[in-house]
Parts: structure tokens; C-alpha cells; sequence
């Protein structure tokens, strides 16, 4: 079976329309240092003659100034780049009708960020959270955003690249596509309770699991993508549903909230709607007593 693991750049070819991607250029921005943020591949491409912003991990960069910063993790300068890139966007269509927002297409292949004591102290959780709000505020202003799993997508790099789009697709496990918040050994030791007992509850709950068959059945992947082919014209079909939900009212929400009302729908997170009901219904007895009463 092909793969595209840590083939980041490749799979930025395989979508786009040939020859389009024009690569450090989106709207009046452009990334003119190479040696800043090397594992961050952004640029500008056409998508069935559309301009769409792109947004990729490249796993054969390395990054000099962190040396845990290799095979497609985003580090600090990376979670920067990227937000610069989507906000570089944002400031390209500030003018333009959410129908002609352009889409940002997020090419998802990364075995997490960089956990480096240097990262740390810098503000790695700031390269991180600046990016989530970005795409965040780009969903919100109108921006239709795809992501498109082709190898890993692990812990807090799909937090930021990824959880935050309105869609995400996924090719099957059988093209070597990783996706988990944790793998259940890391749940192991902070729950403390064995592996082989998760591995069984596994087997029925799929917030246990992990794999792209697993957050189908949650809700967080939309649609799984059968063959590298059909990723263009998979994306392409989420673009137009995403703007026609955007402008309807009545539409299921895109993003975090629509991948939580699909995980009901799929039998995969049905105790979520119970939980949120719960919420609102003990903060709706309590609220009159702490709303600010009028000068």
C-alpha cells in the first residue's frame, strides 16, 4: 500500500492543481527567511482553479535552533509561522463576502510538537495556542477550512494543525495514518490502570482507541478519503459544504461543535449531549443569583 508519511510536500502536489503552489507568498505577505520556522510549509495554490492558502509540515526539515524540532513536528517557530500564514490570509479577503473567502487547506502529517526544555522556557504553548486562535478566527470570519490527515496526526501539532479546521478528512490506517490525542500507554500511567484493560475498552469505546476508524466513530474525522486520488476532489466537495453551512442558519455548525453533534449521530460520544444538557441546566437554576444586577 502507498503512503504518504512524511511526505508532507509531496502531498501538497497531489491535491493542488499542478504547478499552482507557489510556496512562502500568501496575499501582501511573504516569508522571506528560510531558516525560520524550516519545518512549516505555507504558501498559496489553486484548488479546482480556486485560490486556497496551504498549510503543510515538511519531514525532512530541521530546525538548527531546536534540535528536537525534526520528521514534521511543529515547533515553536513553526506554530508561528503557520499563525502568521492564516492571519496573513485573514488580512488578504478582510474585504470579501464570505462566499469568496478564500479556503485554507491544512495537509496534516506530524508526530507532535516540540517537547524541548528550550521550547518550553521560550513559550511553546504560546507558538501553539497563537495558531489554534488563528484558525479559530479564520473559521469564524467566514474562511472555509479543510484539514487533510495523510500520515500522523498526534497530541497537542493536531490540536493546533488540525482540531481547529471547519472539516477533517483522513486516508484509512492502511496508508499508514496515525491519528491519537494519547496513545493508551501514556493513559496507562496518568490514570493508572493497566494497558490491557484499555486495550479491552478499547475494543467498545472508541474515546479509548486510536486510529482514523476510531474518530470517524467520534465525529472528529468527516469523511474517510479511500485513495490518494480522491483527496482533491474530496477536499474540493468539503470546500462548497462548508461555505453553504456557513450562510444557513439551520446548518449543523462546522468545526469543534459540528464534530461533537456527528460523535452523537455516529454512536461514538452520546454521552456528551447528556453532559452539556446537565451543564446548562444546573448553570440556568444558579444564574439569576450571579448576573450583575443594573446600576
Amino acid at each position: 500500500m502507498e503512503t504518504l508519511l512524511g511526505q508532507g510536500r509531496a502531498a501538497i502536489d497531489l491535491i493542488v492543481d499542478a504547478g499552482s503552489f507557489t510556496e512562502g507568498s500568501i496575499g501582501a505577505k511573504t516569508f522571506a527567511d528560510p531558516d525560520f520556522g524550516p519545518g512549516a510549509v505555507v504558501g498559496t495554490a489553486l484548488l479546482e482553479g480556486e485560490t486556497v492558502t496551504v498549510i503543510a509540515s515538511d519531514a525532512d526539515a530541521f530546525n538548527e535552533k531546536f534540535p528536537v524540532v525534526y520528521s514534521g513536528v511543529i515547533g515553536l517557530e513553526e506554530g508561528y509561522k503557520m499563525a502568521q500564514a492564516v492571519y496573513a490570509t485573514l488580512a488578504a479577503d478582510a474585504e470579501k463576502t464570505t462566499a469568496e473567502k478564500r479556503p485554507i487547506v491544512l495537509i496534516v502529517d506530524t508526530p507532535g510538537n516540540g517537547p524541548g526544555k528550550v521550547e518550553e522556557i521560550f513559550g511553546m504553548n504560546k507558538a501553539t495556542g497563537a495558531y489554534q486562535l488563528a484558525l479559530a478566527e479564520a473559521r469564524i470570519a467566514g474562511h472555509p477550512i479543510v484539514a487533510m490527515v495523510v500520515g500522523r496526526a498526534i497530541s497537542g501539532a493536531f490540536l493546533c494543525h488540525g482540531l481547529q479546521a471547519d472539516r477533517i478528512l483522513s486516508l484509512p490506517s492502511e496508508f499508514g495514518t496515525m491519528i491519537h490525542v494519547m496513545p493508551i500507554t501514556s493513559v496507562s500511567r496518568i490514570i493508572k490502570k493497566d494497558v490491557e484493560l484499555l486495550e479491552e475498552l478499547a475494543k467498545s469505546n472508541p474515546v479509548f482507541a486510536a486510529g482514523p476508524a476510531f474518530f470517524f466513530q467520534l465525529g472528529g474525522v468527516e469523511r474517510l478519503v479511500e485513495t490518494i486520488d480522491g483527496m482533491r476532489p474530496a477536499i474540493a466537495e468539503q470546500i462548497a459544504q462548508i461555505r453553504a453551512a456557513k450562510v444557513d442558519p439551520s446548518a449543523t455548525p462546522t468545526g469543534p461543535r459540528g464534530r461533537g453533534v456527528l460523535g452523537a449521530e455516529r454512536g461514538g460520544r452520546v454521552k456528551r449531549p447528556e453532559v452539556q444538557a446537565l451543564l446548562r441546566a444546573e448553570f440556568a437554576a444558579v444564574e439569576a443569583k450571579f448576573r450583575p444586577t443594573a446600576a
